[in-house]
C-alpha cells in the first residue's frame, strides 16, 4: 500500500523518455507533500492555511529554479563549440587548396609537331667577302690590302692606322709582295716581283739587316704588317700626325713626303675592305 502523500515517479506507456520539459521526481514529490500539508492545515484554520500556502509556493519556485539550473549545466554545450566550428569552416582544407592550384597549373602543353611547326630562324653571321678592286688596283694588290686591313683589325688598331699602313705599302712596293734581287734567299718564298733596294723585302720593304725579322718572316704579308703597325703604335702622338709624317717615323725613308700622295686612295681601299667585312 502506498502513502497517499507520496507519488512514485512512473512513466506511463507511450510517454517519451527524453522529454526536455519533464520536472524531476523530487520536485514533484515536494510539491505533493506541500499540497497535503496545506489540506491538513486548512482543516485547522484559514489563516494558517494561507501562510502555509505562501511558504509552499516559495519553496516550489526555488526548487524549480534549482532544477532548471541543473538541466542547463548538464546540457550539451553545443553553442560553445560554434566558434570552433565556424573557424574550421572559414579555414579551407590545405589539401583542397593544393589540389586547386595543381589543377589550375596542370593544363597539358601540346608538344610542337616537327612536321608542321615553323622552325626558329637561324642566326646568320655575315661572312667576309673579297671586295672588288678599287682605285685602279688589280686582284693581287687588293688581296694584299685586305691582308693589311684584316691583320690590323685583329691587333685592335684604329681605322687611321689601317690607312697609314696601306698608303705606306703603296709607296714602298706598290702593294706587291716583292723579293730582293740582291738577296737570293728572298726569292725562295712566294713573291710577286723583284726589287733592288738593297736587302729590302716584302710589302713594306723591311730589311732583315735592320732588325725587322728573318727574311722568310718578312716575306709573309701578315708578319710584315704586324711589324709595321707595332712600330707605328710606339710612335708618340702618331694619331695626331699627318699621314706622311707618321709613315716616315716608322720607315725612315729618303723621300718622307712621298707617302702623302697615296692617302686618298688608301682611304678608299680601307673603306672597301671594311664594308666587305674584312
Amino acid at each position: 500500500m502506498r502513502d497517499d502523500r507520496t507519488l512514485d515517479d512512473q512513466i506511463a506507456p507511450g510517454d517519451p523518455v527524453g522529454r526536455s520539459n519533464d520536472t524531476p521526481s523530487y520536485v514533484r514529490s515536494t510539491a505533493l507533500r506541500a499540497a497535503g500539508a496545506y489540506a491538513h492545515l486548512l482543516n485547522r484554520g484559514p489563516a494558517r492555511a494561507r501562510i502555509a500556502l505562501a511558504t509552499g509556493v516559495l519553496c516550489c519556485l526555488g526548487l524549480t529554479a534549482v532544477a532548471q539550473g541543473a538541466r542547463d549545466d548538464s546540457a550539451d554545450p553545443a553553442p560553445a563549440a560554434a566558434p570552433s566550428a565556424l573557424a574550421e569552416r572559414a579555414e579551407p582544407d590545405p589539401a583542397s587548396r593544393k589540389v586547386e592550384r595543381v589543377a589550375a597549373s596542370a593544363s597539358p602543353t601540346r608538344a610542337a609537331d616537327p612536321d608542321t611547326a615553323t622552325p626558329a630562324p637561324e642566326k646568320t653571321t655575315r661572312k667576309p667577302v673579297d671586295p672588288a678592286p678599287v682605285v685602279g688596283l688589280d686582284d693581287a694588290q687588293m688581296e694584299n690590302a685586305e691582308e693589311i686591313v684584316r691583320t690590323g683589325r685583329e691587333m685592335g688598331m684604329p681605322r687611321r692606322a689601317l690607312v697609314i699602313a696601306v698608303a705606306t705599302a703603296m709607296q714602298e712596293s706598290n702593294l706587291y709582295n716583292v723579293a730582293s734581287g740582291v738577296l737570293p734567299e728572298s726569292r725562295e718564298y712566294p713573291h710577286q716581283g723583284i726589287g733592288w733596294d738593297h736587302d729590302s723585302v716584302g710589302l713594306f720593304q723591311q730589311r732583315s739587316s735592320s732588325g725587322w725579322g728573318e727574311v722568310g718572316e718578312l716575306m709573309d704579308p701578315e708578319f710584315a704588317t704586324r711589324q709595321f703597325l707595332s712600330a707605328l703604335a710606339r710612335v708618340p702622338g702618331w694619331q695626331q700626325m699627318r699621314l706622311t709624317d707618321a709613315a716616315q717615323a716608322v720607315q725612315i725613308s729618303a723621300y718622307p713626303e712621298h707617302y702623302a700622295k697615296h692617302e686618298w686612295r688608301a682611304t678608299k681601299v680601307v673603306a672597301a675592305c671594311l664594308e666587305a667585312g674584312q
